[in-house]
């Protein structure tokens, strides 16, 4: 049997998969035909965007385009829970979009298997609703944050380091309450630092539980951003100290242009 709720059409099995939402007075079916229609472009489907993924599948989100052009190596299973033993070799948008299929058929994966840059971030956030950065290196960051920028996007961007990570959203086309500009991540991070300051998780290690803390927070701040409720973490940069247990925000604003 199908049900219609407000134009959007729900078989039985569906009200069931997200009756734990719908029942939530912040959500509730309005929310949930929300994230039905939403398009959310992650890129990378690696230690960050393997958590933000299974959640927003898991949550219903319509559409999820994955950008990545790299594929599954055995060490990449420590944290990319995405990804399983018998997929490595395989390209990890096209593993990620096998794992969405089975835990949830409703949702339509686009894999964008290739390297974001500065020429082709543009077209492809143009056509989504939210964008989440899930990348590891500060070049493809700024591409991804000056495209969103430039087509009114909203960003969720988090980084990790060894036993550590920040996360925040970033809505530099909007205004705040108090009429000013929106940050960018240009304000929050004016240059990328020295190539080689900062090592990759393959020199310096990492927890991989530690990425599945922070791809959570990413995929919790998406739902906010595509419902509607709370408080996204809008000029406010959350730190997370593994090792001590502890979170701490930081508000920040635009400088100076």
């Amino acid at each position: 049997m199908v049900r219609r709720m407000s134009e959007i059409l729900w078989s039985e099995e569906e009200l069931e998969r997200y009756a734990r939402h719908i029942v939530l007075p912040e959500i509730g079916g309005a929310g949930q035909q929300k994230l039905k229609r939403a398009r959310v472009l992650v890129l990378g489907a690696g230690g960050l965007g393997a958590p933000v993924l299974h959640y927003l599948a898991a949550a219903g989100v319509g559409t999820l385009g994955i950008i990545d052009d790299d594929r599954v190596a055995l060490s990449n299973l420590q944290r990319q829970i995405i990804h399983g033993t018998e997929s490595v070799g395989t390209a990890k948008a096209e593993s990620a979009k096998a794992a969405i299929a089975r835990l949830n058929p409703h949702v339509l994966v686009e894999p964008h298997i290739l390297r974001l840059n500065a020429q082709n971030a543009g077209p492809l956030v143009a056509r989504y609703d939210v964008v989440v950065d899930g990348s590891d290196n500060f070049e493809t960051r700024y591409a991804l944050a000056d495209a969103c920028a430039e087509c009114k996007v909203p960003l969720v961007t988090a980084a990790v380091g060894r036993f550590d990570g920040s996360i925040t959203v970033l809505k530099p086309y909007g205004t705040g309450a108090d009429g000013n500009p929106l940050p960018s991540y240009r304000d929050l991070f004016p240059e990328p630092p020295p190539p080689g300051l900062v090592p990759s998780c393959a020199e310096a290690g990492i927890v991989g539980a530690l990425t599945g803390v922070m791809g959570t927070l990413q995929a919790m701040e998406v739902i906010k951003l595509v419902t509607g409720i709370g408080e996204p973490l809008v000029g406010r940069l959350l730190l997370y100290e593994a090792l001590a247990a502890r979170f701490e925000t930081v508000r920040y604003g635009r400088g100076k242009r």
